[in-house]
């Protein structure tokens, strides 16, 4: 059957994969909608986005508005967790057709007695709509339109802008057009704006060479909370598998007492679904959970699908493994890095159904012992569409659940991975060191349609990687580094204390730490305190009390005539909370450059004066229009400007 439509709806936006992916917002953000709308002929034409959430049976609507050739704009507010849906609808709206028209008659000394008498079917609908003053305006209109002796009246009220609304609130949408409906998901709003500190349990003790345990980790929650983290990452925190294990320094052969890769998950003392015995119980690790949580800190878990060579499933389940001819199965290998220590799940086994409900369950699991944040290891080794259908699984039944890719691998995998359901993304950023990578690769992440759908979350260094910019750095890099991740991400992340104790000596001709953690235990000063520490809790404190640094997305770059300084705007949705962030790329020297800033978007005129108060120092400054003088030293590399108008 044939269905009569004039009105053509094109490029909608936003919109992934022509609607197959969804795309992603936080609780209380704003989905900006941009869509092509036009008709055949001069009609005028109105145009709206319908929404609704999963949990609601009705549509609520939102107008988009004519921007220029074509093009209609608009916007609306999700306020719930899961899934919304979206469409665009137009239609020629035969009211303001007749109103546009008949004005320009008029206009024109034209007789409209005719037109008015058009007029007064078209309003007769609203009549059903309108509330009680309305209707006594629509009546007033009525009785003018059809009495000739009341023609002045008529023409004047045809014309009115208090009739045009009427008709915009109430419209008749002749011959509508929708497009096919679109996704968003909706996650609670630390999705969007969380600060990572990863350390390992095992090295908490106070006791040097001696194994930690949850219980020792107790004493640290208070400096991790006051340095202004809300997140605290712990690597796997299961049995360590015996058969394979690695030395200290990734030595493939251990020696009594090492305590192994605690990615070499599962042994004779258990699996995914058990803790490590030297760490403690069950019962000490929800303990630790409750307390964290009282400071203001969720743990995220390491979610690592792969086994020890003795871990239970190789004997219980031997078809979740690829079997060699000669009855072995061969490790697991990143070239040119190899883990002796760990064989990979076999995902196409014949078995699959049931070695994916397992790795469900176990996330259902930990999080019925309080976990709602999960770091995944190596994700992009495993199929893209198990990632969609787990995490798919548990939102359905717990929306808070945050899932943390971590793959640094082609960026089209990172994309996909990210596109199938991840919440976070590990990024680039760890390797990005120069003004113009940095704008380049920030440019790619706020301004393609990866805004939609992939959160990248900036750590300077992991357990994995020791970047050669760190490995033997000075502090200014190190705080430098810090100010950019937590500037430029909204989330953000550090494996410490390593970091922000600057220990950085390396494996020569490689990015790893020499004598890494991940094989040993390590013994710190957990309560030392130095510039950077001071420095990082400020940062994190400044994130938490300015919302333009609690998105990634609203970020303009600031022409600034120096290769070593990097300036850039950054704002919160309602424009009440303005930031310029400066940051010296030299650790050496001092930097000197004329900062350009974007008047238009401050909406400030030439040669306005304006005060700026540096959030690090609490100096204040007053500037004078577009162009303004600053001066960075090693010493403290960032300005973090707040713009007062």
């Amino acid at each position: 059957m044939l269905n009569q439509k004039r009105v053509v709806i094109d490029f909608v936006s936003p919109q992934i994969n022509g609607g197959d992916i969804f795309i992603k917002r936080v609780v209380d953000e704003v989905v900006d909608i941009t869509a092509h709308v036009l008709v055949d002929g001069h009609d005028v034409i109105s145009a709206s986005v319908l929404y609704k959430h999963e949990k609601e049976r009705n549509w609520s609507e939102s107008r988009l508005h004519l921007i220029e050739n074509d093009e209609w704009t608009g916007s609306f507010v999700v306020n719930k967790q899961g899934f919304y849906s979206y469409k665009i609808e137009g239609w020629v709206d035969d009211a303001l057709n007749w109103q546009h028209g008949i004005g320009r008659k008029i206009d024109d000394g034209q007789h409209v007695k005719s037109e008015l008498l058009e007029g007064a079917e078209l309003i007769k609908p609203i009549l059903k709509k309108a509330n009680g003053a309305e209707k006594k305006y629509i009546e007033y209109c009525l009785e003018a339109f059809v009495n000739p002796d009341r023609y002045d009246d008529a023409i004047k009220e045809a014309q009115s802008e208090q009739l045009h609304d009427l008709f915009y609130k109430y419209p008749e949408k002749h011959l509508a057009n929708t497009t096919q409906e679109f996704k968003v998901y909706v996650d609670r709003k630390k999705a969007l704006f969380s600060t990572w500190y990863e350390f390992f349990p095992r090295s908490a003790s106070e006791t040097e060479g001696q194994h930690g345990t949850f219980k020792d980790c107790h004493r640290l929650l208070p400096r991790i909370a006051d340095m202004g983290f809300d997140t605290l990452y712990f690597p796997p925190i299961h049995p360590i598998g015996y058969k394979n294990r690695k030395g200290k320094n990734n030595t493939t052969v251990a020696q009594k007492g090492d305590v192994g890769s605690a990615w070499g998950i599962g042994s004779p003392e258990g699996g995914h679904k058990d803790i490590h015995p030297k760490l403690g119980t069950l019962d000490d690790f929800k303990a630790l959970i409750n307390d964290a949580k009282d400071q203001g800190i969720e743990i995220a878990m390491d979610y690592a699908l792969q086994a020890a060579p003795d871990h239970p499933w190789v004997e219980e389940h031997p078809d979740w493994f690829k079997w060699r001819p000669d009855g072995t199965v061969q490790y697991a290998e990143n070239p040119p890095k190899k883990y002796q220590d760990i064989l990979p799940i076999y995902w196409e086994s014949k078995d699959y159904k049931n070695l994916w409900k397992e790795c469900l369950d176990t996330l259902f699991h930990w999080i019925d012992c309080g976990i709602k944040v999960f770091r995944v290891d190596n994700p992009h080794t495993k199929p893209y569409y198990f990632w969609n259908w787990a995490i798919s699984e548990v939102k359905k039944k717990h929306p808070d659940i945050i899932f943390l890719a971590e793959a640094f691998t082609r960026p089209k995998v990172m994309q996909q991975l990210a596109k199938q359901g991840y919440t976070q993304s590990y990024t680039y950023f760890t390797w990005r060191d120069n003004k113009h990578e940095l704008i380049q690769y920030m440019t790619e992440l706020t301004q393609s349609d990866q805004r939609e759908y992939m959160r990248p979350n900036f750590w300077p260094n992991t357990p994995d990687i020791n970047p050669y910019h760190l490995q033997g750095a000075n502090e200014s890099k190190f705080i430098q580094r810090y100010a950019l991740a937590a500037t430029l991400s909204s989330n953000i992340g550090i494996y410490g204390p390593v970091f922000e104790q600057m220990i950085n000596e390396a494996i020569p001709g490689k990015e790893e730490y020499y004598m890494s953690e991940k094989f040993q235990l390590c013994h710190y000063d957990w309560f030392k305190e130095n510039k950077l520490t001071r420095i990082i809790s400020k940062v994190n404190h400044i994130r938490h009390n300015n919302e333009a640094l609690q998105q990634t997305n609203n970020i303009k770059f600031c022409h600034i005539e120096n290769d070593n300084l990097l300036a850039f705007y950054k704002w919160d949705q309602e424009r009440t909370n303005e930031l310029l962030i400066i940051i010296s790329l030299d650790q050496y020297h001092s930097q000197q450059g004329t900062a350009q800033l974007p008047m238009k978007d401050l909406q400030l005129h030439e040669g306005q004066q304006f005060s700026v108060e540096d959030l690090i120092t609490g100096s204040s400054y007053n500037w004078h229009g577009e162009w303004n003088f600053v001066e960075l030293h090693p010493t403290l590399p960032f300005h973090i400007f707040k713009i007062k108008k």
